[in-house]
C-alpha cells in the first residue's frame, strides 16, 4: 500500500517551474498505483531527487524596490479604452476669451444729417478701450477631439473716445446731443467714456501646429452688451491739474450688440469688434458706428 504524499508548491517566485513539477509528480503518482509498493518508493524518491534539484537551480529572483508605491503610481499613466473610444489629445477643450484687452476706437459710417457737422470726430490713437473678461466657459463640439468648440464669458468693456479739445458734448432738454465748447486752457483735453457689460457667444477652431498645446485658433460669433455707466471729462491745467466731470447718458444706447472675431497663435493675440446699434439712439443724435480692435495683454 502506498504511503500518502503530500506536496506543496509555492505560487510566487518559481510559479511557471513549479507548476510544471507539480503536474510531473501527479503523473508520477497515478503510474506508481499500478506498480509494487517498494518498485513505487524508489522510484519515487529517484523522481522528486532529480525534478528537485531542477526546480532549485533555476535563477529567478525578485528584487524589492525601496521607494513609495504611492509615489510610483502617482506617475503611472493609464489610458483607458472604452467602446465609445478615447480622445486623442489630452486636454479637455478651452476656448479664448478670458483676460485682458486693449484696443482703439473709431466711429465709422458717420451720418450727421440734421446735426453739427463732426463734432464727435475723435482721435483713434488717443481713444482707447480696455476689456477685462474675468469669466470664461467653454463647450466642446467633438467627441474624440478638442478642437472645434464654443466659447461664451462675461467681461467688462471700458470705451474712451478722444474729441476735439475744446469740444464735449450735453443732452439738451428733448434728449438731443449737441455739442458744447469748453475753452478753459490753452492746455485741456476732451473724452467721451462708455462703460459695458458683454457677453459673447463665439466658435472657435484650434489647429495644432507642431506640439498639440501650440494652437493657432480663429473665433467668431455674435455679442451683446449693457450700458453701465458714461461720462465727460475735460482736463484741462491751470495752476495746477484740473478736471471737468459731467456723468449723463448722453442718449446713447442702453444695449447694443454685434460681431466679435478673435484670433492668435501661443502669446500674439488679436481681436474685433463690430457693433451693429449706433451709438447714440436714434433721432437723438448722429448716426455712428462704432469698431472696436486691438490685442490681448494678459490671457487667464
Amino acid at each position: 500500500m502506498l504511503v500518502p504524499i503530500t506536496f506543496s508548491i509555492q505560487y510566487g517566485i518559481f510559479q511557471h517551474q513549479s507548476a510544471k513539477f507539480a503536474y510531473q509528480t501527479i503523473r508520477m503518482i497515478n503510474l506508481l498505483k499500478i506498480l509494487k509498493p517498494k518498485i513505487c518508493s524508489v522510484s519515487l524518491l529517484l523522481f522528486l531527487m532529480f525534478f528537485g534539484v531542477e526546480v532549485l537551480a533555476q535563477t529567478d529572483t525578485i528584487i524589492p524596490i525601496k521607494k513609495d508605491p504611492e509615489e510610483l503610481l502617482a506617475k503611472t499613466k493609464v489610458r483607458v479604452f472604452t467602446g465609445e473610444g478615447f480622445n486623442f489629445f489630452e486636454d479637455r477643450f478651452e476656448g479664448h476669451f478670458a483676460g485682458i484687452d486693449f484696443g482703439f476706437n473709431a466711429l465709422i459710417k458717420e451720418d450727421y444729417t440734421g446735426f453739427e457737422p463732426r463734432f464727435m470726430k475723435n482721435d483713434i490713437k488717443y481713444s482707447n478701450a480696455l476689456h477685462l473678461n474675468f469669466f470664461q466657459k467653454s463647450f466642446g463640439l467633438q467627441r474624440n477631439r478638442n478642437n472645434l468648440g464654443l466659447v461664451t464669458g462675461v467681461g467688462v468693456l471700458m470705451q474712451e473716445y478722444r474729441l476735439n479739445d475744446s469740444i464735449t458734448i450735453k443732452e439738451n432738454i428733448n434728449g438731443i446731443v449737441a455739442p458744447v465748447e469748453v475753452s478753459i486752457s490753452d492746455k485741456q483735453k476732451s473724452k467721451l467714456y462708455n462703460f459695458s457689460l458683454i457677453v459673447p457667444l463665439l466658435a472657435e477652431v484650434q489647429i495644432p501646429i507642431n506640439n498639440y498645446r501650440n494652437r493657432l485658433y480663429f473665433s467668431g460669433g455674435m455679442y451683446v452688451g449693457c450700458r453701465i455707466g458714461s461720462f465727460t471729462k475735460v482736463k484741462y491745467k491751470t495752476d495746477y491739474r484740473q478736471k471737468l466731470k459731467t456723468t449723463d447718458d448722453f442718449s446713447m444706447n442702453n444695449f447694443k450688440y454685434g460681431i466679435m472675431a478673435r484670433t492668435g497663435y501661443r502669446w500674439i493675440n488679436f481681436y474685433m469688434m463690430y457693433e451693429l446699434t449706433p451709438l447714440f439712439k436714434n433721432g437723438e443724435g448722429p448716426v455712428l458706428t462704432p469698431l472696436t480692435f486691438g490685442f490681448t495683454i494678459i490671457r487667464f
